[in-house]
């Protein structure tokens, strides 16, 4: 599949200026979740909205079919995929997967990524995985090509566990469905969202989690 063709298509409508804005805080949130985390890989960085916003010292990023050129140039990239990239091990404080798992072949590969993750990060380190919870938009979920493997907050806990992660903690909805939907589009409104979470249980069709390697 033409991955390049496919983004470009699905965000045609997408102002990405907004899009990096609203990115900044949330990146802000997650390493908040993680204790300021100062390793930090984001395996499937797209164009980087995530890591270009992350305060970590050392930012790792990597992606298939990308060239980094749209990443900050203290950001180590590596162009291809997290399965077969050079990364050391027990290395990183923080792996963030947003949007990642929903794009395995299988529930045996989601395994494989999770079990991979988990070798990367420093005993105690810190997993965040986000993604879409077809439990709160089943109607959506495959409204994307590359969407293959139904998971919910259930079900990624269940292959959190299973790859040997100690769960700290499960949102179940977190954030809108996509910056398609109705993701706030500004900065300030996606800080008011992210620092109010009753209006999680009413918008959110994404689920978040919290996970740590044992130390």
């Amino acid at each position: 599949m033409d991955y390049a063709a496919l983004y470009t298509y699905r965000f045609k409508d997408v102002d990405q200026q907004q899009r990096i804005k609203v990115w900044a805080p949330i990146s802000r949130f997650v390493t908040a979740l993680a204790g300021e985390p100062q390793r930090v890989l984001d395996p499937a960085c797209g164009l980087g909205e995530f890591i270009n916003s992350c305060p970590a010292s050392e930012r790792w990023a990597a992606d298939l079919g990308l060239d980094g050129s749209t990443l900050d140039s203290s950001i180590n990239f590596l162009s291809g995929s997290f399965f077969d990239v050079d990364l050391p091990d027990s290395h990183f404080d923080l792996i963030f997967l947003s949007n990642v798992l929903e794009h395995m072949h299988s529930q045996e590969q989601v395994n494989e990524c999770l079990v991979r993750a988990k070798a990367k990060l420093r005993p105690g380190g810190t997993i965040v995985v986000m993604g879409p919870n077809f439990r709160y938009c089943p109607k959506e979920y495959f409204d994307c090509a590359d969407h293959t493997v139904i998971l919910t907050h259930v079900a990624v806990e269940e292959h959190l566990y299973t790859a040997g992660f100690e769960i700290r903690r499960t949102v179940p909805r977190f954030l809108p469905y996509s910056f398609r939907s109705r993701l706030p589009a500004w900065r300030w409104t996606t800080s008011a969202y992210l620092k109010f979470s009753p209006i999680w249980r009413v918008l959110g069709k994404q689920f978040l989690l919290v996970a740590t390697k044992p130390s």
